[in-house]
């Protein structure tokens, strides 16, 4: 080779390299992994002169090393880290750190602390939380957050997700027309707290005690239920909640959480309750979640809550107030702006102590310590090896897929229609506005999932299909209906698949529903296509909330109903899997669906769970409503038959009081056993369940109570709830452990815990038995 021509390669090899460089440059750029630049907290490597610095001590504790930094900082620079943009140090190597990210159900792109790029375009997009907690599986609630952190992890590394997120939203789903119901796991405390506990476990849990994988967040505390309907906002809605309902109903979830989850946060909401901002209620913070719960983390505000509850609420008359009243009454950190703005002039004014902004920074030190945010490069330390390959993963998606096969409620089955046979069926109708959809699959908070299955997709890679969505979109106003197409699909099909309910424009944060219905002519569509059809009619239903679909249930003409919820980026996979019998349908419904009368006469204004005979009010969720239900909590239908055997539980439990206790003299309806008389008042009930049939499957083992009638007691309430896995004509043991004080106990009209003494009946399925609780 010529001189000229190894000239020309050179060049040529010179040009590549730039370019290669420059690309990889604008990889990193967008990635925001430039590692010779970025800065990370107590990095010596980097930064030597952080090296002495106490809170970059790795060997102290996280209360020790916290309290040197805060004891360094200006009254300027704390103000800086009560928001959610908290702000750099340069002076003491700290680079700014964005709060905010969320991970409802998958790392999402709500929230500026986290965002996908060319190196990871995208994360496992699980179910919407209604649908998986329709599994009613405590492991898969854990599973799915140990994906989710470990994606989180992940993103982080490489620049892409901050540490802390704020999810779960384990608000009780009180009214069937909520925009948010979606993103809670339904209307039980105890489904919302065994909610709350697995997947903030799985989110937070690393392998030493004293740190956090990630950062979970408990939200909205608390009776936040509304957010938009009829002009009401949740911004300005005084939530009247009576003793009895708030600790009874709306506080387990977040108790549950604080306690058993050792979560790292909650998120103080909108509302007011009884006249008081949450955040701003000392009572609610500092008294209950700080104080009673031991709380090891910190209290956010919902975002700009504290300016809303200013400027739109008014309860205070100056932001200066405002600022003092909120930290005061025990909130850390501000997700917007309001108290990086206002809190100096708090405490320049008297208004607010020095002291009183450092306790709450110092809570948020702590987390971020135990995060290890002040260890250095993310890179070398726990969790450090995880990068872009450990996003998207096969397991992680086929585990999306498996929440969803789980969460489905099968709801209607005449005559064994489904499961189909792919063999002898030679041709399907796909028919409406939800039969093909992508991103509505994911709900809401969601991120770039890895990839969609559509129904359509999912169906059609079984047997023959043709498609008519039969509505423009989930609205199906008049002018939108495409009935023609669509009674003829139906008419030359053998089966027809019909996939309708709604998506974001229908229900979401800030937009409630008014009708139980389902949208715009959705009825119609249903009706004149299930009349048309040749062959068996599947209804789908995807939806967050519930619906009246009465008309379906009745209707010969439809052999099946599903509920899909939102299902996630593999929920036409999961939904074919079940409707072709590879899955058998184990989910059951987490809310009621109510008739749409309740709509019509019940105002979601009303906060009250008991009904009130004398008014007509029929009262809220399967432990109180007194109303007629199109389906009830814990509905759903298996491929399969299962049958329960009690093997055993006691008949009586005595309970031991002090000798010239009160109770012994008259007659008591309840007794108050706090503290060390509840020690060894726990009892088994022991149970065997068969699967009758010859498909193998997953059943959830229901454990209710009906407690004796005082102190206007629930009608019946879950206690537990187990899911066993069994094979054709298998069989299976399950054990509850009942805690007297804990779960068969009830809250007074005061909100004090009783338990209840006399008969209490327990419930399996159609097994009953009886149990006394006597002094």
């Amino acid at each position: 080779m010529g001189e000229a021509s190894k000239s020309q390669l050179f060049g040529l090899v010179a040009e590549l390299c730039v370019v290669v460089l420059l690309l990889l440059l604008c990889l990193c750029v967008r990635g925001g992994v430039m590692a010779q630049k970025a800065v990370f907290a107590c990095d010596a490597a980097a930064n030597p002169s952080v090296a002495g610095l106490g809170f970059c001590n790795a060997s102290w504790s996280a209360a020790a090393r916290a309290a040197d930094l805060v004891g360094r900082l200006t009254l300027a620079e704390k103000v800086g880290f009560l928001v959610n943009k908290a702000a750099a140090v340069p002076r003491l190597g700290i680079p700014a750190y964005e709060w905010w990210s969320e991970a409802l159900h998958g790392v999402s792109y709500v929230g500026p602390g986290t965002g996908f790029s060319s190196l990871v375009p995208a994360a496992t997009s699980f179910p919407q939380v209604i649908l998986t907690a329709a599994s009613f599986n405590a492991s898969l609630f854990l599973a799915i957050g140990k994906a989710v952190s470990t994606e989180a992890r992940a993103m982080h590394n490489v620049g892409l997700a901050g540490l802390t997120f704020w999810s779960p939203n384990i608000n009780i789903f009180r009214d069937p027309r909520w925009g948010r119901g979606q993103e809670t796991p339904g209307e039980d405390p105890l489904l919302s707290s065994k909610y709350a506990t697995g997947y903030v476990t799985g989110l937070q849990q690393a392998d030493d005690a004293d740190k956090l994988k990630v950062a979970a967040c408990c939200k909205h505390y608390t009776a936040y239920d509304l957010d938009n309907w009829k002009g009401i906002q949740r911004y300005t809605f005084n939530a009247i909640v009576t003793k009895q309902d708030l600790d009874d109903t709306f506080q387990p979830p977040f108790k549950s959480c604080v306690i058993d989850g050792n979560v790292a946060s909650v998120m103080c909401s909108y509302n007011q309750v009884n006249g008081v901002p949450t955040c701003a209620d000392p009572d609610l913070l500092a008294g209950t979640v700080r104080a009673k719960w031991n709380l090891n983390g910190y209290i956010v505000s919902d975002c700009d809550s504290v300016d809303v509850l200013y400027n739109q609420q008014h309860y205070t008359k100056t932001p200066e107030d405002a600022a003092a009243i909120t930290i005061l009454a025990g909130l850390d950190l501000n997700c917007g702006s309001f108290l990086g703005q206002h809190t100096q002039a708090a405490v320049q004014g008297g208004k607010l102590k020095e002291a009183d902004v450092d306790k709450a920074i110092t809570n948020n030190f702590v987390v971020l310590m135990r995060l290890g945010f002040f260890d250095g490069d993310p890179r070398k330390l726990p969790y450090g090896g995880l990068g872009p390959k450990d996003v998207c993963t096969p397991a992680h998606q086929e585990l999306a897929r498996d929440a969803a096969r789980q969460g489905i409620v099968l709801l209607k089955n005449i005559n064994g229609a489904l499961p189909l046979s792919p063999n002898s069926i030679k041709s399907m109708a796909v028919i409406g506005p939800n039969a093909n959809v992508t991103k509505t699959m994911i709900g809401n908070y969601e991120g770039t999932p890895c990839g969609y299955v559509t129904p359509l997709q999912g169906l059609t890679a079984n047997v023959a299909t043709v498609y008519q969505p039969g509505c423009a979109d989930v609205g199906c106003s008049g002018n939108s209906l495409q009935l023609d197409p669509a009674k003829q699909a139906a008419a030359q099909a053998d089966v027809t698949v019909l996939i309708v309910g709604a998506d974001q424009s229908i229900e979401r944060e800030s937009l409630d529903r008014v009708s139980l219905l389902l949208p715009g002519q959705q009825t119609q569509l249903i009706t004149a296509v299930a009349k048309a059809s040749k062959g068996p009619v599947i209804l789908v239903i995807m939806s967050g909330g519930p619906f009246d679909i009465s008309f379906a249930k009745s209707s010969d003409q439809i052999s099946a109903i599903l509920w899909a919820g939102y299902p996630g980026e593999a929920g036409g996979a999961a939904l074919t899997d079940i409707i072709f019998g590879q899955y058998n349908p184990s989910g059951r419904l987490p809310v009621t669906w109510y008739p749409q009368s309740f709509a019509d006469s019940v105002p979601m204004t009303d906060m009250r769970m008991r009904p009130d005979p004398s008014t007509g009010y029929p009262g809220r969720t399967y432990r109180f409503y007194t109303g007629d239900t199109v389906y009830s909590f814990g509905d759903g239908l298996s491929y399969t038959d299962y049958t329960h055997h009690l093997v055993q539980a006691p008949k009586l439990v005595s309970i031991p009081l002090e000798e010239g206790h009160s109770c012994y003299s008259s007659r008591c309806k309840s007794v108050d056993l706090a503290g060390s008389r509840c020690e060894n008042l726990a009892f088994d009930v022991q149970l065997r369940v068969r699967n009758s049939g010859r498909m193998p499957g997953g059943h959830t083992v229901f454990l209710f109570s009906t407690p004796p009638a005082v102190h206007n007691a629930p009608k019946k309430h879950l206690l537990g709830f187990e899911k066993v896995f069994l094979g054709p004509r298998g069989e299976g043991d399950v054990a509850f452990r009942v805690d007297v004080c804990k779960d068969l106990s009830l809250v007074d009209e005061e909100g004090n815990r009783r338990v209840a003494l006399g008969s209490h009946v327990l419930h399996v399925g159609n097994l009953k038995h009886s149990l006394t609780l006597r002094i």
